[in-house]
This record gives structure tokens, C-alpha cells and sequence, in this order.
């Protein structure tokens, strides 16, 4: 049987620092609302973009998106 590959992907907008870097790397995962806040347009990203994801969340400066 195969490995599930799933990842979790949360944010914390009152941490956030509005850098927008996690927007540019990942759009599909990643969005601003009106104040320019992350906010996560999909929790469970595709395997295909886990990479892109932990490379956004090592780049967020507040260190405000988290992976499970």
C-alpha cells in the first residue's frame, strides 16, 4: 500500500506582516484579503506543491503560515 502524502496548511492573520512573498510563490494556496492579510484558499494543497508551499512558509519574515 502507498504513503498518503497530506499536508495541512494554517495562518495566523494576526501575525502576518502583509509581505505578500507566500501570494508570489504559491498563489494557488495563498490570498489576501481587503487589509492584505494571508488568507489559505486551500488547506490541503496537492503533493505537487508542497515544495513551493514549505518554501513559502520559510520565506514568510513572521513566520505566521504553518505545515502539518
Amino acid at each position: 500500500m502507498g504513503t498518503v502524502n497530506v499536508m495541512h496548511v494554517s495562518a495566523d492573520k494576526e501575525t502576518c506582516a502583509v509581505s505578500s512573498v507566500c501570494v508570489y510563490r504559491v498563489p494557488q494556496v495563498f490570498d489576501q484579503d481587503e487589509d492584505g492579510a494571508v488568507e489559505i484558499i486551500d488547506a490541503n494543497p496537492p503533493a505537487e506543491l508542497h515544495d513551493a508551499v514549505r518554501s513559502a512558509a520559510r520565506g514568510c519574515p513572521t513566520r505566521s503560515i504553518h505545515l502539518r
